[in-house]
């Protein structure tokens, strides 16, 4: 399929579900590709169910693969200092169109915008809000080998 870089912008999240023993939830949201993970902040506690973040990851795309779907998840949890974080929702999209336009054009771009958070019981509940771009990485065309044993024999 290609190499490259993905870029994450995640801007924010409206409407999330779940409270902690406070009635507060102070999120943060695990975004994978594949085997690669990025953690945004915590969001401030004031911000509860509406929290911003307006934070940038990225990730290395490096597949040779044609047929392989490439998809974005985005774990929405809740902080919590005294027990094990709590799930809130997720979000998912695939990108395999996204690096496929952006290896012929060299960059590919998807407009921040909303996608639906399902929550634990496969419900609908709140909203997630980001952008993505993919850079293709620019290869050498000339063909010439650059070190290597042929360069690095001296007699």
């Amino acid at each position: 399929m290609g190499r490259g870089v993905l870029e994450v912008h995640l801007v924010d999240a409206k409407g999330l579900s779940g409270s902690d023993f406070l009635g507060k939830i102070d999120p943060y949201v695990i975004v994978q590709y594949r085997s690669q993970e990025r953690k945004s902040s915590t969001a401030r506690a004031d911000q509860g169910r509406n929290p911003a973040w307006n934070e940038v990851f990225r990730f290395q795309i490096n597949s040779s693969a044609a047929n392989v779907q490439h998809k974005l998840f985005f774990r929405i949890m809740d902080h919590d200092n005294f027990s094990s974080d709590d799930f809130l929702g997720e979000a998912s999209v695939n990108v395999t169109d996204l690096i496929s336009i952006g290896m012929e054009r060299g960059t590919s771009q998807l407009n921040a915008a909303k996608y639906s958070v399902v929550t634990a019981d496969n419900s609908y509940h709140g909203e997630i809000r980001f952008g993505i771009t993919f850079t293709a990485a620019k290869v050498e065309e000339d063909g010439g080998a650059v070190g290597g044993w042929t360069n690095s024999y001296r007699e």
